[in-house]
């Protein structure tokens, strides 16, 4: 009979990988959204197009507070960061239904001064609700 000095771990290796593509997989759905926005309902709502570029996501919920790829700050603060990112950086703007159409205008606003045209406004499909 012949002795095992060793354990194969490919195998081991194969199910790992294939956990580590679900896991991966998964995490991109759940990131997503994780600041509890209403949003306004649109007949024409569409999927975002897939872009290779960093897209940059604004959300307004319905206490008014401006949120930074998920982080809260003020409008000045917002200011600031919106002048470092390049022209061609397409942003997502998530504002809550309830939210007053000034608060929507005000980052709108900010985004011209600073030249930022790639803009996406989420809302959700108005048969969804």
């Amino acid at each position: 009979m012949k002795r095992f000095d060793q354990i194969n771990v490919i195998p081991f290796i194969d199910i790992m990988l294939v956990l580590l593509a679900i896991v991966l997989t998964t995490a991109t759905f759940i990131s997503q959204g994780s600041i509890e926005v209403d949003l306004p309902q649109a007949e024409s709502a569409e999927a975002l197009p897939q872009t290779d570029d960093k897209t940059v996501e604004i959300a307004i919920d319905t206490e008014k507070r401006l949120f930074f790829e998920g982080d809260a700050i003020t409008q000045l603060e917002l200011a600031v960061k919106l002048e470092g990112l390049a022209k061609e950086t397409p942003v997502i703007l998530r504002v809550d239904k309830l939210v007053a159409f000034q608060n929507f205008v005000s980052v709108v606003d900010l985004l011209k001064k600073n030249k930022l045209e790639k803009l996406s406004i989420l809302t959700s499909e108005a048969n969804e609700k």
